[in-house]
């Protein structure tokens, strides 16, 4: 299945290149940057175990809004519009206190859909039908029933979810990028996952943009390189535009 948003990073586009990757077995999935989650949507079960997590406060709201409101959710949402002067109401909003969760929920996942590149900061003037949107929120809630929704710091999550039968999916905010998200990641943070890394227990693939400084931090690693199409390919001349990015293992 889809996610049920876009996000920034987010890996529609490399989702198989990645899967196929997984080993043969394990018994926990641990996605450490879940961002929209495109990976966890990819099957209907990955893991007896399954373990989503954000760092973006306002993202882990809506998923476990989702997940535990669904219902009010989309009832809030049933009265919102796709349009200019809601959408720029909304994102005046956003740090507004007073509001509840689902309230807020309902805010932040219309800016996200209804916003340019999914940026949550420009309106897209793309046509939306809100209906659809809310009804296959019932899926996304069916599929989030048995899985875990965490919001913490990567290296306090791998210290309580890290096993030898787990598999630790991570996709952080790609070096030289990082001013393109809420939440501030740092050199010094990119270096301190990899020693994270170095020590865990279980199994981890990794994705990366193709840069010398992931490759020479990951050099002790497996890393293969592979291509996808711009996300915005179908929007453009250029159709054979294509990035490189990196897939790193531990196994």
């Amino acid at each position: 299945m889809n996610s049920f948003i876009n996000w920034i990073g987010g890996k529609k586009l490399l989702r198989k290149e990645i899967v196929k990757r997984f080993p043969e077995s394990f018994n926990r999935y641990i996605e450490v940057f879940g961002g929209a989650a495109w990976v966890l949507f990819s099957k209907d079960k990955l893991a007896s175990m399954e373990v989503y997590n954000g760092i973006n406060g306002d993202l882990v709201n809506l998923f476990r809004c989702v997940k535990f409101h669904c219902g009010e959710l989309q009832r809030e949402l049933s009265f919102m519009l796709n349009s200019r002067e809601v959408f720029y109401d909304f994102a005046s909003q956003y740090n507004t206190r007073g509001m509840t969760d689902i309230q807020r929920a309902a805010r932040f996942f219309m800016l996200i859909k209804t916003s340019y590149g999914s940026d949550h900061r420009s309106y897209g003037c793309v046509k939306k039908n809100v209906n659809v949107m809310i009804k296959y929120l019932t899926d996304i809630q069916e599929r989030l029933s048995d899985v875990v929704i965490e919001n913490k710091d990567f290296e306090d999550l791998l210290k309580v979810y890290d096993k030898e039968d787990a598999l630790i999916y991570l996709d952080p905010p790609y070096y030289g990028t990082e001013k393109y998200y809420q939440v501030q990641f740092s050199e010094e943070d990119h270096v301190r996952l990899c020693d994270c890394l170095k020590k865990v227990k279980g199994k981890f693939i990794l994705s990366y943009n193709d840069c010398e400084f992931a490759k020479h931090l990951y050099k002790d690693f497996k890393i293969d390189e592979v291509q996808r199409n711009h996300n915005f390919v179908g929007k453009y001349k250029d159709k054979e535009h294509r990035y490189s990015e990196l897939i790193i293992r531990n196994y």
